[in-house]
């Protein structure tokens, strides 16, 4: 076939059109290059080709479905193919046992995975079916019918097991499945958290409560936020005690966090089996950690006084600005710590989750600036995790070592390897990275049949201007930003007719034209 020049061409041409279509549904256009070449194509790129298709890169040839990484890496198609984001959660959902718990990663080839003790894997569920629906509409996958798996539990010496993926006869509908995974997670400690289990997001945590004590803040963070996600849905249901119930256990769970967790700066990351805190002054090591501090704001469940308070620890003591510039994942690095909080203290000092920049959980701290109305810090993050501002200069190439053209898992903080990438690719951060940009910098978000236009950028930004394809339609979004404000908007029109509330949304119409918007901010 591939023996004629024609229809090598033709091959050609399929593949351009392919990826165009994938990758120009949203074109952003700003005063920053740097930005716009990784929002208009690479992010995404990166995180289908790579995330999502091959599961494998230079630094890991692994081939798995993380149960929490690909749901993640879906959210980023939910404005260019919606589709693939369904299609990814239905197939996770399948990977759930009778129980709640889930395959915390599984190679389909082999039909073998790994059933953990790991207490955040099942939580993405819920979280991710919750973020399709907001932004689709499609209220019918809840009704969709999935099997469950089946296994023995792991019995109480057990903290994992490798095992043959065994699909259950009993079904229940994608609802029934994220039910099981929130009422599996609702075991809490003495503080008043959900327990830490195997290890939370950060899965080299794994001896903080391996005992069945250790408790993790940021998962009542992340708890909290699944709860409240999820609430609206269930009174959609007329489920009205299920809802009491999961509303007065976030409210509990808030009070616990804002009281138990806060450290007199910022809120501490977990307790371990003996109840002694993590992240808190009076460690010698880790004494403040990232993302307890950006979820507390991501799930509006801090004290507002507390959550600026704490980012603003996270500014000073996470971030490094000038020659070393990055964000840690925590500080200091783990070495000697008694007891040891898991493999995490196995990695070198300011290597990966271990001190580095760990870049999937400093992309939170973005989203939590512009949740705070923050555009200035919020893309001030930004430029630092942009891998293009790391290889401006031959020497600053020299340095960072890797490419600029996709995120990298991490970045060394620690001598002599300061500011040197690793592990490329295969990381979760290009999924969330473009999240971010285009959802909480740009402000764009889709609700149903409606877009929004919620900026929060830096305030020297003069405006920029969005290419956004629904269905057969384009439209052009134009901000312009006079006033210099980070966000806010004061004027909105769509096509040449003035609309009375800003905050209204621009109706989406699959008709084919091209239409026209304007915000002032």
């Amino acid at each position: 076939q591939f023996g004629r020049t024609a229809e090598v061409r033709k091959a050609y041409q399929n593949v351009v059109e392919f990826w165009s279509n994938l990758l120009e549904r949203v074109q952003v256009s700003t005063p920053d290059r740097g930005f716009d070449f990784l929002m208009n194509r690479w992010l995404l790129y990166q995180t289908v080709s790579c995330r999502l298709w091959a599961r494998s890169a230079f630094y890991q040839a692994g081939g798995a479905y993380g149960f929490r990484d690909q749901l993640q890496d879906a959210l980023a198609l939910l404005h260019a193919r919606p589709g693939l984001t369904r299609r990814q959660i239905l197939l996770h959902a399948a990977h759930q046992y009778k129980e709640g718990d889930v395959q915390h990663w599984w190679h389909e080839e082999t039909g073998y995975g790994i059933r953990t003790r790991i207490s955040d894997d099942l939580l993405w569920l819920p979280y991710a079916v919750c973020r399709y629906v907001q932004h689709t509409g499609d209220q019918k996958i809840w009704n969709q019918e999935i099997p469950f798996l089946e296994s023995p539990p792991l019995q109480e010496e057990e903290m994992e097991r490798y095992e043959p993926t065994v699909v259950s006869q009993e079904t229940g509908t994608l609802y029934e499945h994220c039910i099981r995974a929130i009422e599996r997670s609702l075991r809490f400690g003495a503080h008043g958290l959900p327990l830490m289990g195997g290890g939370d997001w950060n899965d080299g945590m794994n001896l903080v409560g391996a005992g069945g004590a250790g408790e993790s803040v940021w998962l009542g963070w992340f708890l909290y936020q699944v709860l409240k996600e999820f609430i609206p849905f269930v009174i959609e249901r007329n489920e009205t005690s299920r809802a009491d119930k999961y509303e007065r256990i976030a409210e509990k769970l808030a009070a616990s966090l804002n009281e138990q967790c806060w450290d007199g700066q910022w809120f501490r990351r977990a307790y371990n089996d003996r109840g002694e805190p993590l992240g808190a002054m009076s460690n010698l090591e880790c004494q403040i950690d990232c993302i307890a501090q950006a979820w507390a704001v991501i799930s509006g469940a801090a004290d507002p006084e507390k959550a600026l308070t704490a980012m603003a620890s996270l500014d000073a003591q996470l971030v490094c600005r000038g020659d070393k510039s990055l964000v840690c994942l925590l500080t200091p690095p783990f070495s000697q710590s008694e007891p040891s909080p898991g493999y995490i203290q196995a990695y070198p000092r300011g290597v990966r989750e271990n001190g580095g920049q760990y870049t999937h959980g400093a992309v939170w701290a973005i989203i939590a600036w512009a949740s705070l109305g923050k555009g200035n810090k919020a893309y001030e993050l930004f430029q630092i995790l942009n891998p293009i501002n790391h290889t401006r200069t031959p020497g600053e190439t020299q340095q960072y070592k890797v490419e600029p053209y996709v995120m990298a898992a991490d970045v060394y903080s620690v001598p002599p390897y300061v500011g040197r990438g690793g592990w490329t690719w295969y990381t979760g951060a290009a999924g969330w990275m473009y999240q971010a940009g285009l959802e909480w910098i740009l402000g764009i978000r889709k609700r149903g049949d409606k877009l929004y236009l919620k900026p929060c950028i830096p305030a020297d930004w003069p405006g920029y201007s969005v290419v956004y394809r629904y269905g057969r339609s384009t439209y052009h979004l134009q901000i312009e930003n006079p006033a210099h404000k980070e966000t806010g908007g004061t004027r909105l029109v769509i096509d040449g007719k003035e609309v009375d509330q800003v905050t209204d949304g621009i109706p989406l119409i699959n008709d084919g034209q091209t239409h026209q918007v304007l915000l002032v901010l």
